[in-house]
């Protein structure tokens, strides 16, 4: 008896099939990133607008509500979103250079991307100095990831795309910066370019762009700057000060990040160890009290103030971008999820504010270009992605040689005192997880233990009684 034939699918639904798991899913996947970037980003303005509107009627009420909103903030992070903390980057990059499966279902899970959310939107809604772009890439790495379970035989590879394709399309529609998200997933999350872009990626990236387009209209982040036809004399001076001025600065913000244990008093380093909620809480007191003393104008991401210096509308202290680092490394050390890509953005725009004091003969916005760029490549180590974000948030074609040497020379100052800030903290989230305390053995009655053990060679020293003394600094 002849066994039947087993049923095969038509060619052209196989051929259907090999598409969409070849094109339909990442694409699938972009639609999602540029909506939900979208409605984030709408988010974190409701909430800012509601905190500005807060501070305005009550000037005192951050001290209270800021503080509170901190120590709520850290404790739903550790309790229910742990993974979700800092910007979002460091955990994409950490899950990229690793097996994407395991890091994958800790750091970009579906309830850390609802942590994400609603922790950094509560974290606005308190003043503090965070941006939405960083979190947005792990926001679409997370989103991506996921839609592995659409394959019906995932593999590392797959997963790694996925989360690569994702993360890039974040940062396309949270900027409106297409070629900038295409740079940024070969300089920053792979650091290779030997790693190309492949046209999948390209296409995910721009279909969330367009997305973004779609909802928010044909935009630039900052406007269109105006440069004029002819350059400065002093320009390449500009060019070296600025570089050198933000980079120093940018490489002090990652030293004090990946270094607290040599600058937070021991006292503050312990608090932070046993109280992390209270930690917090002190944290978010000395940002109402920055914010106060600036006259509010160091709350928030920033982007309101870098804008207005842009516009020539916002006149801001000298110490402006002095005040806003502060409120940055408090808003960042105690570890709820926020960004730091518009915060930097807007520090640069406050160096460039002070350097034309010194190049008073120079166009302002051209000044804060330059310094927006130094400092964003300062703080990342990434100067080409800095420098395509800068150029096409200000539809600056016309400065790409000027915004590049910036940033080349300032991310190499910002060497000089730190290693990548990003690499770096993705360092902590690719070591082994902590294994579980071994069963207690039952204790040798002090005798028989004489009897049976010799003496140590060494007088009993314990030489690893120090081997967990390392950095005691917050995983971001």
């Amino acid at each position: 008896m002849s066994r039947p034939l087993p049923l095969r699918s038509p060619p052209i639904v196989r051929r259907a099939r090999r598409l969409w798991r070849q094109y339909g899913i990442f694409w699938l996947g972009a639609v999602a990133v540029g909506l939900v970037a979208v409605m984030y980003a709408r988010l974190i303005d409701l909430g800012y607008s509601e905190f500005r509107s807060l501070q305005q009627e009550h000037v005192w009420a951050p001290l209270i509500l800021t503080p509170a909103v901190a120590a709520l903030a850290v404790w739903l992070t550790r309790t229910f979103f742990r993974g979700a903390e800092g910007s979002g980057i460091p955990q994409v990059i950490a899950t990229l250079h690793s097996k994407p499966s395991d890091h994958g279902a800790r750091l970009l899970s579906f309830r850390i991307l609802f942590g994400k959310i609603a922790v950094s939107f509560l974290a606005i809604l308190g003043g503090f100095t965070i941006g939405r772009e960083g979190p947005t890439v792990q926001v679409g790495a997370a989103l991506m990831f996921n839609l592995r379970r659409l394959y019906p035989r995932s593999n590392a590879l797959i997963e790694r795309q996925l989360v690569l394709a994702g993360a890039a399309a974040g940062l396309s529609a949270a900027f409106n910066t297409p070629l900038a998200g295409i740079v940024f997933a070969i300089e920053e999350l792979t650091r290779s370019f030997e790693a190309r872009a492949s046209g999948v990626l390209i296409t995910a990236i721009i279909i969330a762009g367009v997305i973004a387009l779609g909802l928010n209209g044909n935009y630039t982040y900052f406007g269109t700057i105006q440069i004029g036809a002819h350059f400065p004399k002093l320009l390449a001076l500009a060019v070296l000060l600025t570089a050198i001025v933000t980079g120093a600065a940018g490489g002090l913000f990652g030293w004090l990040l990946l270094n607290t244990a040599r600058w937070i008093p021991a006292p503050l380093r312990q608090l932070h160890g046993e109280r992390p909620v209270a930690f917090a809480a002190l944290c978010g007191f000395a940002i109402a009290v920055v914010g106060l003393i600036s006259g509010g104008t160091t709350f928030g991401s920033g982007y309101a103030e870098a804008r207005g210096l842009l516009d020539g509308q916002t006149q801001l202290s000298v110490f402006y971008p002095f005040l806003k680092m502060i409120s940055m490394v408090g808003s960042y050390l105690p570890g709820i999820p926020g960004g730091i890509f518009a915060p930097s953005l807007s520090i640069g725009a406050g160096f460039g504010n002070l350097l034309h004091i010194v190049f008073d003969s120079m166009s302002l916005p051209m000044l804060i270009a330059l310094a927006m760029v130094g400092y964003l490549a300062a703080v990342t180590q990434s100067p080409i992605t800095s420098f395509v974000i800068v150029m096409e948030m200000i539809n600056g074609h016309a400065l790409v040689i000027s915004l590049m040497a910036t940033a080349l020379i300032a991310s190499r100052v910002s060497r000089l005192f730190a290693p990548p800030l990003y690499e770096s903290l993705a360092a902590r989230y690719m070591a082994p997880l902590p294994q579980p305390a071994p069963a207690p053995v039952p204790e040798v009655p002090e005798v028989e233990a004489l009897d049976a053990a010799p003496a140590p060679a060494n007088g009993g020293s314990d030489s690893g009684a120090n081997a967990a003394a390392g950095s005691d600094a917050p995983r971001q």
